[in-house]
């Protein structure tokens, strides 16, 4: 009895599995996909000696917020207008809350780079170089 029952929980488990193959090699796929993509990058970093740059801006812009779109009602008309948010401000075109996030990622970007001297030497002691 418990033979049988462990054989229909693995034919159970097979038939599921082979049900359920083509979204799990889909995300197997898009897994490698990213990452040899990651690893092309990696390689091309290399040779590239402004990397470091574009991974700190990079990784600056994953901390800063997106560009929101939101529908408000014109006061003086009744219809509704398309808006853009970026940091509790409202923008009229897109256009201008994408200049405002870039210019805040790159803020962070050279704040990173004013404060790396001091993280450098706080690590190695007291000596700069």
């Amino acid at each position: 009895m418990n033979g049988l029952i462990s054989t229909v929980i693995f034919l159970l488990a097979a038939i599921l599995l082979y049900r359920l193959r083509d979204p799990i090699l889909a995300m197997l796929h898009r897994f490698d996909e990213k990452n040899r993509a990651r690893q092309i990058e990696e390689i091309q970093d290399r040779r590239d000696r402004l990397a470091h740059y574009k991974h700190t801006l990079r990784l600056a812009e994953e901390q800063v917020e997106e560009v929101n779109e939101i529908k408000v009602r014109d006061m003086r008309t009744g219809e509704d207008l398309k808006r853009y948010v970026f940091e509790g401000e409202m923008y009229a075109t897109r256009e201008e809350a994408e200049e405002v996030r870039q210019a805040s990622i790159v803020s962070k970007a050279r704040d990173f780079y004013v404060e790396l001297p001091a993280a450098l030497t706080a690590r190695r002691g007291d000596k700069l170089n």
